[in-house]
């Protein structure tokens, strides 16, 4: 398993943020596999393609925002013949945190609005998308300039970026216009894998379940996801690992059994390689 997994960033560093202004992306260009516990924000200026995160394929086209929380599986695939331009904001949580108001707002809301309904994909009306472009050209030319308070005047309108968002999707209507794309069947697998992750979970299974050929399997989820059937099992054993040793009591040995690995060792080992840390040292942080 290699380490292009995860796109790594330093979450010790006093300011969690990073830009990614304008790129466009060719398939040569696209991580293999992207997972990080930052959270991203992607908006497509032109182009299309596909986005898989976490267990749906999208379409991807101009004018589409994908709001992606942090440890969620992700990829993007550009269209050959036009591929994507597009803006990415990387920060972790701490960076939009305010201090409490009187009211239970969050800046993080949308996020955890598309996590809860696995939604990640937003349309807006045109007014919100300018207004998102321009604070998107200001957080640019303040990292660009680096005038005294950069750092700050980014944050700013990192919240303020959010706060338009929150404003401008309601509850009801967050994620509501995000179609899947892909075959049924691979749809049911990949939902089917989200809520078992310490079921047996090898190909051979998968693709009876899906009523498929092995070998028809292996390709289509290949081609959609951009992993391994192996390679998206593991990770999302280890995305609920995570999930268990932050938020519950249970034992190592405990969650290496209910998230399907065969042994505490090969639990030891997997963790580590795809998170830069032991169980023991994720679960103290």
């Amino acid at each position: 398993m290699a380490n292009a997994y995860r796109k790594r960033f330093d979450n010790s560093t006093p300011f969690p943020f990073e830009l990614v202004y304008r790129d466009t992306k060719s398939a040569q260009s696209e991580l293999p596999d992207h997972l990080h516990d930052w959270y991203e924000l992607v908006y497509v200026y032109s182009g299309r393609g596909t986005f898989f995160i976490d267990q749906t394929i999208y379409d991807a086209e101009q004018g589409n925002i994908f709001l992606i929380p942090g440890n969620t599986i992700h990829r993007s695939f550009p269209d050959p013949a036009l591929p994507k331009t597009s803006t990415a904001l990387f920060f972790l949580p701490s960076f939009v945190h305010s201090t409490p108001l009187g009211d239970s707002f969050s800046y993080l809301r949308c996020f955890e609005q598309a996590k809860r309904q696995k939604r990640y994909k937003l349309t807006a009306g045109e007014d919100v998308l300018h207004s998102l472009r321009e604070l998107i050209e200001r957080i640019h030319q303040e990292l660009t300039d680096t005038q005294p308070g950069h750092r700050h005047a980014v944050q700013l309108y990192v919240q303020q970026l959010l706060l338009l968002l929150n404003r401008a999707i309601s509850p009801a209507e967050d994620g509501h216009a995000a179609a899947a794309v892909g075959p049924p069947w691979m749809t049911a697998l990949l939902a089917y894998i989200d809520e078992n992750p310490g079921s047996p979970l090898g190909m051979s299974q998968l693709a009876k379940m899906a009523a498929v050929t092995p070998a028809h399997f292996s390709r289509v989820f290949k081609s959609l996801t951009g992993l391994t059937v192996t390679e998206y099992v593991t990770t999302k054993r280890i995305i609920r690992a995570k999930e268990l040793l932050s938020e519950t009591n249970a034992t190592i040995a405990e969650i290496a059994e209910q998230c399907g690995f065969e042994s505490l060792p090969h639990f030891h080992r997997t963790f580590k390689k795809m998170t830069g840390v032991t169980p023991n040292r994720y679960k103290k942080t």
